[in-house]
């Protein structure tokens, strides 16, 4: 019997290990097949050249790889949507876990999640019929697709996101820490600003990463609503073309291995990277801030 259960583990522990190695040799492949399918690009274009020049130029002769104001357009949009998902997305979290009542939260976090389940084409078109429209009449706009329109329907989805993994992280923090800050007579107000945000500190600031990780590489929506014009916004109000919008666009119109199509390659390389360095910033502030007792708060 005590062998029989052994041997159970055992394939349990082979079955685990099996299904993790399969996950990190696909994405070991995907990683191979993009930098095999960018990197020729840039036997043509320096690598200089192709980050910060400014002319992105496909179709023209000769063509030009030049990403700088799609990369630009990128951080754009997840900055100005971060400004307006942060405060909105860590506050609702703040409010369900501490504040609402039973009932409220009951009825409140069904809809967060909800949200989440929202496919991002419905958003996408949304802003096109409803917000689009109501910028270009409010401020005298010649188009409603522009940046501050793609920045509020990322804000829109990455909202779902920061909240439920911060409120989470909110859950989590340890009840005697809050019985013993409300015991020396702190209000409650106090005790979540000085203690319970403190303390999932950690968990936010991963929600926020994801949450901005998110922005940076959605796609669907920044095609529908952002503008689609590659350049270097100098205002909110200006149409701007995403990487992911412009890979989503051209790829079907790209020669089969040709140079715009290793071109769209490299700029997902570069998505890739962004992607990637969010995701290690979160890991390093979600280690930096992570709450071991009482004692580290």
């Amino acid at each position: 019997m005590r062998i029989a259960r052994r041997t159970r583990e055992r394939i349990i522990q082979a079955s685990f290990f099996g299904v993790a190695s399969v996950s990190c040799i696909v994405l070991a492949l995907i990683m191979a097949f993009l930098f095999m399918e960018g990197l020729p690009i840039f036997e043509h274009v320096s690598v200089k050249d192709f980050i910060f020049g400014t002319e992105w130029y496909p179709t023209s002769d000769p063509p030009d790889f030049q990403i700088f104001p799609l990369i630009i357009g990128s951080l754009a949009v997840t900055a100005l949507s971060s400004v307006m998902a942060i405060p909105l997305g860590v506050m609702t979290a703040i409010y369900l876990a501490e504040i609402a009542s039973s009932r409220t939260r009951a009825m409140v976090k069904p809809l967060v999640e909800l949200l989440a389940a929202l496919p991002s084409v419905v958003i996408g078109f949304f802003g096109m019929v409803v917000v689009a429209p109501f910028l270009q009449s409010q401020f005298d706009l010649p188009t409603g697709l522009n940046l501050m329109n793609a920045s509020i329907m990322l804000a829109f989805m990455s909202i779902p996101t920061i909240c439920s993994i911060s409120e989470d992280a909110i859950y989590s923090v340890p009840l005697d820490l809050k019985e013993a800050s409300l015991g020396l007579g702190a209000t409650h107000l106090q005790t979540i600003c000085r203690v319970i945000i403190p303390a999932s500190l950690s968990g936010i600031s991963t929600a926020v990463i994801l949450g901005m990780s998110r922005a940076i590489g959605e796609t669907m929506v920044v095609l529908m609503v952002a503008g689609g014009a590659a350049m270097v916004p100098g205002s909110i109000f200006d149409p701007v073309r995403p990487m992911p919008a412009s890979i989503a666009a051209e790829m079907a119109e790209a020669p089969f291995r040709g140079d715009h199509y290793y071109a769209l390659f490299a700029t997902g390389m570069v998505l890739f990277v962004f992607t990637l360095l969010f995701n290690m910033l979160a890991q390093h502030i979600a280690h930096k801030h992570s709450q071991v007792g009482a004692a580290t708060l």
